[in-house]
């Protein structure tokens, strides 16, 4: 692995075609003719590879020319940006992060990729993600980490790490994540980023859950700024809306709206926050308030089995994955899986006959979240229970047992809205650790209330506007 000295951040910010721009203001300037959409690509593909020996976000580029074509239209059309590599891309070798298998190119695009395209984006190539989208923290047993641009020496999130930290860096201004537990949500807290997991259905089914009996995964996109999240579910709609949910429009800014904001600090499942991240959602609810927003202690009572559940049914998916994966390669080998992955693997195979009632038990989960909205608009929590750890950590070569009690104790807030299917938004607070990494905060709401969560995200932003990490 490399080694090299601590950084206090890694960005690629210049004077050239992207600027400081957000997406927005990218494909506003390429609208007007004041960038081109080739240069703007040059450009882009530029800036990666000047972070990327430091980071090592990056799984595959797409080399030359071809990457400088888009479609010529869409709310970001000429804006660059990385698909995760757990999703199809058409010409592009999908290997979820493992070592298990020899990736086959994929020979057309993912739904979600149809999707993202249709906003008339240009993708450079995929992002990173650790094995199979399963940690928190984007490590390897045998590879370079993905590292937090903020500070190399800490991690970047998971399982959306390599394009959070792409973002995060400058190099560009939005790129595709998903969550299936979180994992749009985790790197976007740990890097200083707007990371939104959509409400369940509100954007194509993703192409790896479809088949489950439960569909915890969420695909979506990390940014730096709430208008580029707003307008890339604005665009996703344009392409599919599903007619079940309430339609959603571009939201553009903060209404004069006044919420009912209920806020837990320490995890339904007795895990205590730390205190930066105690600090962070206090300093919340004081601007909120300031604001003039109401906010109020509340409970989330949920059955004392659903850490366990979620870890079983966790493990379920790895199971399957070792049943199945030679679909994904015809050299797939289970016993190349990582520490984590066998790790749930064995220990699904030594319970797996509590499936059924844990199914039961996490479906009823939406019952326990809906009790704890009465009279609520939304709910802020921590995204994570203690702060971005440093890398080694989380890194599947840690024994299993000790791993997952780590986990345990860092994701702690966030699979609820998977299981229960509802959208929740990570945005930056206002404070910052001692080491200057960034701190998320967490706001929840009822399926299909994304306009409410980009409101209130709105509002934070324009009240004290987001950390840059070229200031730092």
């Amino acid at each position: 692995m490399t080694t090299f000295e601590e950084q206090a951040a890694v960005h690629a910010f210049r004077d050239d075609a992207l600027g400081e721009h957000d997406a927005v203001g990218l494909a506003a300037a390429l609208r007007r003719g004041e960038v081109g959409a080739a240069e703007v690509a040059r450009d882009a593909a530029a800036r990666v590879r000047d972070v990327e020996d430091r980071l090592h976000a990056v799984q595959a580029h797409i080399d030359g020319p071809s990457y400088a074509t888009g479609p010529g239209h869409g709310a970001f059309a000429g804006v660059p940006t990385f698909v995760k590599d757990n999703t199809d891309y058409l010409g592009l070798p999908t290997g979820h992060g493992s070592a298990a298998f020899t990736p086959r190119v994929a020979r057309r695009h993912a739904p979600f990729a149809r999707q993202l395209l249709s906003s008339g984006v240009t993708v450079l190539g995929k992002t990173r993600l650790p094995e199979f989208g399963f940690s928190p923290s984007t490590e390897y047993e045998a590879a370079d980490p993905v590292r937090n641009p903020w500070n190399t020496g800490y991690s970047a999130g998971g399982s959306s790490g390599g394009s959070a930290a792409l973002v995060a860096a400058g190099a560009v201004p939005i790129a595709h994540a998903n969550d299936g537990g979180g994992s749009i949500r985790i790197p976007a807290a740990c890097c200083g980023l707007v990371g939104l997991k959509p409400t369940r259905g509100r954007v194509v089914t993703n192409a790896q859950s479809r088949q489950l009996r439960l569909d915890i995964v969420s695909d979506g996109i990390v940014s730096r700024s709430v208008r580029d999240t707003a307008a890339f579910l604005a665009a996703a709609e344009t392409h599919w809306r599903n007619p079940k949910l309430p339609p959603l429009g571009l939201v553009e800014g903060p209404s004069e709206r006044r919420l009912r904001i209920g806020f837990l600090v320490d995890s339904p499942n007795g895990v205590h926050a730390d205190t930066a991240t105690r600090a962070a959602v206090m300093d919340t609810v004081a601007r909120l308030e300031r604001l003039g927003h109401t906010v109020e202690p509340v409970e989330l009572y949920l059955d004392p089995r659903f850490t366990d559940d979620f870890l079983t049914y966790w493990g379920m998916l790895s199971f399957l994955l070792g049943v199945t994966g030679r679909t994904l390669g015809p050299d797939f080998d289970r016993h190349r899986m990582d520490g984590l992955s066998r790790g749930l693997r064995e220990e699904y195979l030594k319970s797996w006959r509590r499936t059924p009632g844990v199914l039961r038990r996490l479906k009823r989960t939406r019952e326990a979240y809906a009790a704890a909205f009465r009279g609520l608009d939304l709910v802020l929590t921590p995204v994570l229970a203690h702060t971005t750890p440093r890398i080694g950590h989380l890194n599947p070569t840690v024994p299993y047992a000790t791993l997952v009690e780590r986990i345990l104790a860092y994701v702690a807030f966030t699979p609820v809205n998977n299981v229960v299917g509802t959208p929740s938004i990570s945005v930056p607070a206002a404070t910052a650790t001692e080491d200057g990494l960034p701190v998320g905060v967490m706001f929840s709401g009822r399926p299909g209330s994304e306009r409410t969560l980009l409101d209130v995200a709105y509002t934070l932003e324009a009240d004290r506007p987001f950390r840059r990490i070229q200031d730092a």
